[in-house]
């Protein structure tokens, strides 16, 4: 149902292949999506990604992950979903911070990008309460906890 491209280019170590696959197709499924599609996830360092988030967000920092959409011609014969950029250093220091097991917190990256490049955001309150309660079901059924369990206000929002 999904094809995933896995570009790595850290020198972090990383989840398996399988594991993001598992952590797309559940995310995928779960926004009621099922005919085929494609994405590419490129885990980098933090130069990059700096440099990613000044060249498309205008902000001067490495963030844990960019989403890119794609919107294909009607004619596609199969769904580009779009790009993720998933910083890898971010991701390993979000979650020592956040005293959360490192492999959470790299399926919550990889669910809630994947949650982006299906259209859904957090811009407004409505929103990000629609996005976070999928994400946590999601999480859920890949047996992971919640990951906004322990958040004490609304400026943790991801």
């Amino acid at each position: 149902m999904i094809e995933l491209d896995l570009q790595c280019a850290s020198t972090s170590e990383l989840p398996d292949f399988d594991e993001f696959e598992r952590w797309v197709t559940a995310a995928y499924r779960a926004a009621a999506q099922d005919s085929p599609a494609e994405l590419t996830i490129r885990v980098v360092d933090t130069a990059e990604a700096q440099q990613l988030n000044q060249a498309y967000r205008q902000r001067d920092y490495a963030t844990n992950v960019l989403s890119f959409p794609f919107e294909a011609p009607v004619e596609m014969p199969i769904q580009l979903l779009g790009d993720l950029v998933i910083c890898a250093p971010v991701v390993e220091q979000e979650a020592r911070e956040q005293n959360k097991d490192p492999l959470s917190h790299w399926a919550h990256m990889v669910v809630h990008g994947t949650l982006h490049l299906l259209g859904y955001d957090h811009i407004n309150d409505a929103d990000a309460d629609t996005m976070e309660a999928l994400e946590t079901t999601v999480l859920a059924t890949l047996g992971f906890a919640d990951p906004y369990i322990d958040r004490t206000d609304e400026t943790n929002r991801v």
